[in-house]
């Protein structure tokens, strides 16, 4: 593996994102109030071990890399999956429109109820810590959003796109998903993105938005046994 996405959260932790690192030469990840992805820096007993000694008590460490993920024997899997990942193909042209705004720490509570309804991935109170976010408002409810969240140097993570069940269908979705591509092209990085490789209709939707495969990913999902 020598592409910088191919360890994704080994690479931001490593870089754009070194400020947020717990842990490390051998393992780190993101503080778990913000995120719970984690990574090690390579396959060997040492680095293995760090990893193993991240998490503890009911913490959870999402691991995302394009090779087979080692896991640790001391600690437990509880999910795994494939991800694909994509990138954009071109810069994406910046785009204005008045419903979009930015959103604030005010937000964070009802960012965090869309995303518990809509499971774009996993999302805490402090997501906006690692990037921006944008949404749209429709009587006063927060009915869509997307953001930025891990950062490399070149890339930055698309994230968190998601639209309420109830305002699904009047191309909300698209819109946002074009913002925010916009204005990572716009500060000269290249957007990438996850999706969970079953999720078909999304891939092709971002497929449609100028966006190509780069990578199929594995996803583990660990914690310590209880």
């Amino acid at each position: 593996m020598n592409h910088v996405l191919d360890r994704p959260i080994w690479s931001a932790l490593q870089t754009a994102h070194a400020d947020f690192a717990e842990g490390g030469q051998h393992a780190r990840r993101y503080p778990p109030s913000i995120v719970p992805f984690a990574a090690s820096a390579d396959d060997t007993p040492e680095s293995l071990g760090a990893l193993e000694k991240l998490p503890s008590g009911e913490e959870r460490m999402f691991l995302v890399e394009a090779g087979q993920i080692a896991i640790p024997p001391s600690l437990v899997v509880l999910m795994e999956a494939r991800v694909t990942q994509m990138v954009a193909e071109r810069p994406h042209e910046k785009i204005s429109d008045s419903r979009i705004q930015p959103l604030t720490e005010a937000d964070a509570a009802d960012m965090l109820d869309l995303a518990t309804l809509t499971k774009p991935g996993p999302f805490t109170l402090r997501a906006q810590s690692l990037g921006c976010f944008w949404g749209i408002r429709q009587e006063g409810r927060l009915v869509a959003m997307a953001g930025q969240r891990m950062r490399q140097i070149g890339f930055i993570e698309l994230s968190g796109l998601c639209t309420h069940p109830d305002f699904q269908g009047r191309g909300l979705g698209s819109l946002l998903f074009r913002f925010v591509a916009g204005e990572i092209a716009s500060g000269g990085d290249t957007a990438y993105l996850h999706a969970y490789a079953a999720n078909k209709s999304a891939i092709s939707l971002y497929a449609a938005h100028g966006f190509v495969v780069r990578s199929e990913m594995n996803m583990c999902v660990v914690k310590r046994p209880t």
